[in-house]
């Protein structure tokens, strides 16, 4: 999925999180954007998500402006076309490793126990589907969200600081399994980081500052 952003600005009030933002990110590309602290990459993500709202400029996946869609249209379009890695996992503690992971395909009326097993072989979770999260490190945790973020083979895969609560070697573990898995699928990858580490292994490295973007 290619994504395109233009002139784009979002405020909080009277103040600006940032303002004139251009980028495009083309079908297969991983993408990593980085910045100093309250910047606005997060805000900026969740904008390319359709999940937070711009004072201006545009965001277009695949030459549909998000700006045109109702919340009913655009969460529907992430159900079948975005993947969104969250810091915080957001794993539901009521439900086991497999049907965290098979959630998205039951919001599509789907069920695929075997694609959920394969998915989570592939990210080194093969195994531990019957487990619940609390029974889990935060690196299996974070791998987790990776999985439930692709399993339904989104075009498009944004990440927010996915490594950013792991140590340096599981950061490592996790980092492959989200550039494997994106580039088994041929999806795009957009990466929000602090992480040198993590921002090296991108095709482009974009920093965002308050008057725009730059690579």
């Amino acid at each position: 999925m290619s994504l395109q952003i233009t002139d784009l600005s979002k405020h909080y009030g009277d103040v600006a999180v940032f303002s004139n933002v251009s980028l495009t990110v083309a079908r297969g590309e991983f993408v990593a954007i980085v910045g100093e602290s309250g910047v606005g990459k997060s805000t900026l993500l969740n904008c390319m998500a359709g999940l937070d709202s711009w004072d201006a400029g545009t965001v277009s996946l695949d030459g549909t402006d998000l700006g045109t869609l109702s919340d009913d249209q655009r969460a529907l379009l992430r159900r079948r076309q975005v993947g969104f890695v969250f810091q915080a996992f957001h794993v539901l503690p009521h439900l086991d490793v497999a049907q965290n992971v098979a959630l998205p395909l039951m919001l599509l009326n789907q069920q695929d126990d075997a694609r959920v097993q394969q998915m989570l072989e592939a990210v080194g979770l093969g195994g531990l589907g019957a487990r619940l999260p609390q029974q889990l490190s935060g690196g299996q945790l974070q791998r987790v969200a990776i999985a439930r973020a692709l399993i339904h083979r989104p075009a498009l895969l944004l990440a927010d600081e996915p490594t950013g609560n792991l140590d340096p070697t599981t950061a490592t573990l996790v980092m492959d399994a989200l550039i494997n898995q994106t580039l088994a699928h041929n999806a795009s990858l957009v990466l929000v980081t602090h992480s040198h580490a993590a921002a090296t292994r991108a095709d482009r490295v974009l920093e965002l500052h308050a008057d725009g973007i730059h690579s």
